[in-house]
């Protein structure tokens, strides 16, 4: 074993960062969470729920994305839909596979606020790998990986020609190396809580406690202490969807922090970095949300019957084509002549507009302000 990992240094894990060097970077990615999280405060239940599906399903698909495996979106949804009780269209069966993932990212955002143990770890581990198999390989499932798996190592290239990026500790530290990251992740906070998010992903992934699987429930760590950060558990950003644009990136800071000394400045500075933009990300994940939004609360206290807010979240959600009054009275079941008033009404209150032509064409559609 090379003789510079980290966790081979006499001071591990007392690892340190130089707090000047980060400051304004913690300031412009605190504010930016700030914001987003306010922008999302005033949405209302129904669109929070939307919002945080919506997510949640970039965030379950996508850390698995990292390490190369390729989840059905229409699952991972529906699984999520079911679990959290959202009501949506379109559910589809979903994987043993797909469920344990989602089971495991919902307690880590839902219950953040409940202390990490080894037993909800290996709750989780259970759940990523229902059958105790990872692909052919049968493995340790419930428990720290063994002595008998041999070396944790993360390699690269064809067989023959690997190329070790890292080496994690043996085996006989884990139970210790673990009890000693749960005591310290379940502590009082003494550094801000997005520092302690890039810490613990860092330390849990070093430390590598499982034959497989140690990316997801790392990046699971890091959401439930971003939750933490947060204190919500809804989710409206995805650190593990920049983390996956910025793949490279990312396993090469981690290598070469996982190589360097006690100073990991440089991972937390990728780490601050990469949820700034992952909070940018945001804007355009969400913006069918904050667009909804943004018309009923045009719309406010009008007097909007039900038929009428069926189509207008209709056309909120993608109408194909113009509204027109017969396809108004298709879509909420409604006579045409009801559904003329009903669009005359809502004309009346500047909520739909007549697009230009008339006769049997007249179409209408919705008005949005910024």
């Amino acid at each position: 074993m090379s003789t510079n990992y980290i966790h081979l240094q006499a001071e591990w894990p007392a690892l340190r960062w130089n707090a000047n060097d980060l400051a304004f970077l913690l300031a412009e990615t605190r504010y930016a969470q700030g914001r987003l999280l306010g922008r999302m405060e005033g949405i209302g239940f129904r669109l929070s729920a939307e919002a945080d599906l919506a997510v949640m399903t970039e965030e379950v698909a996508k850390s698995s994305a990292i390490e190369g495996e390729v989840l059905d979106i229409r699952q991972v949804r529906s699984s999520l839909a079911r679990r959290l009780g959202i009501k949506v269209g379109g559910l589809v069966p979903s994987a043993r596979a797909v469920d344990g993932i989602v089971d495991m990212m919902i307690d880590a955002t839902r219950h953040f606020s409940q202390p990490l143990t080894s037993e909800r770890l290996f709750g989780w581990h259970a759940a990523l790998f229902p059958t105790g198999r990872s692909g052919m390989r049968r493995i340790t499932v419930s428990s720290w990986r063994t002595a008998e798996s041999g070396p944790m190592q993360v390699v690269s290239g064809p067989i023959g020609c690997e190329r070790v990026h890292f080496e994690a500790p043996d085996a006989k530290r884990v139970a210790d190396e673990m009890e000693t990251f749960l005591e310290w992740f379940n502590a009082p906070l003494a550094i801000d809580p997005v520092i302690k998010a890039g810490v613990a992903h860092f330390r849990f992934v070093t430390i590598h406690p499982f034959e497989d699987g140690n990316g997801r429930v790392a990046r699971a760590i890091a959401d439930m202490a971003l939750a933490r950060a947060d204190g919500r558990p809804e989710r409206f950003y995805s650190m593990s969807a920049q983390i996956e644009a910025e793949r490279r990136a990312y396993y090469e800071v981690l290598e070469g922090s996982q190589k360097g000394g006690m100073d990991i400045t440089p991972w937390l500075t990728w780490f601050l970095e990469c949820l700034s933009r992952a909070l940018t990300r945001a804007e355009g994940t969400l913006a069918a949300v904050l667009r909804k939004a943004r018309v009923w609360h045009r719309i406010g206290t009008a007097p909007v019957n039900e038929r009428q807010r069926k189509a207008i979240n209709q056309l909120l959600d993608g109408f194909e084509g113009k509204l027109t009054t017969s396809k108004y009275a298709r879509l909420t079941a409604c006579s045409t002549d009801t559904a003329l008033r009903d669009i005359q009404a809502l004309v009346a209150l500047g909520v739909l507009a007549q697009n230009e032509g008339g006769g049997r064409s007249v179409s209408y559609r919705l008005v949005e302000t910024e």
